[in-house]
């Protein structure tokens, strides 16, 4: 019966892959470099806790994190921290606006600048058969300006892996599983 479990055991381990946040390469094929657009390649990107940055870049380059006044004026003054291994990683662990420059004179003043805004991870998807809650008294919406064209769309996803409710059932059935051929073997 032990050997059933923990074959079982072990199967489950490889059906499920490790659920981590997206790593976001930055400036994708471009790395971090002059000549890229950081602006444009973060503006299509949704940065979630859990995520990573990815800084891949030659000797010639550094990473600073910095605050807001350091990243508007270009300097590393008041650094947060430093990374010069040409290949790094960084986890976004909380919400909120994040600076990045590169600290060698004249690349930033060029360009290699980063700010995003990381944002809570994926709310929780409601269970099928559960009508969505809505509020008791919804407040009214403002009137609309006929002659403006101002929408928002939602934002991009990140490329996180989701987990959903449906593992709780599915692992529940690898140990009723382990625990029938337990019975039989």
């Amino acid at each position: 019966m032990a050997r059933a479990i923990a074959v079982s055991f072990l199967v489950l381990l490889l059906a499920f892959p490790t659920v981590f946040g997206a790593d976001h390469e930055v400036g994708d094929t471009g790395g971090w470099a002059l000549g890229v657009n950081y602006n444009t390649w973060a503006s299509g990107k949704t940065f979630r806790i859990g995520d990573n940055l990815v800084f891949k870049y030659d000797s010639t380059h550094q990473v600073d994190e910095v605050d807001e006044s350091g990243y508007n004026s270009c300097s590393s003054s008041n650094i947060i921290k430093n990374y010069k291994d040409g290949n790094t990683k960084i986890e976004l662990t909380s919400t909120g606006k994040r600076y990045f420059l590169c600290p060698i004179s004249g690349h930033c003043a060029g360009g290699m600048k980063l700010q995003i805004n990381v944002v809570a991870g994926t709310p929780p998807t409601t269970p099928s058969g559960t009508p969505p809650t809505t509020p008791s008294n919804p407040s009214p919406s403002p009137p609309s300006d006929s002659g403006s064209t101002n929408t928002t769309s939602p934002p991009k996803p990140s490329g996180a892996v989701t987990v959903s409710s449906g593992i709780g059932l599915l692992v529940g059935s690898f140990f009723a599983s382990a625990i029938m051929f337990g019975f039989m073997g």
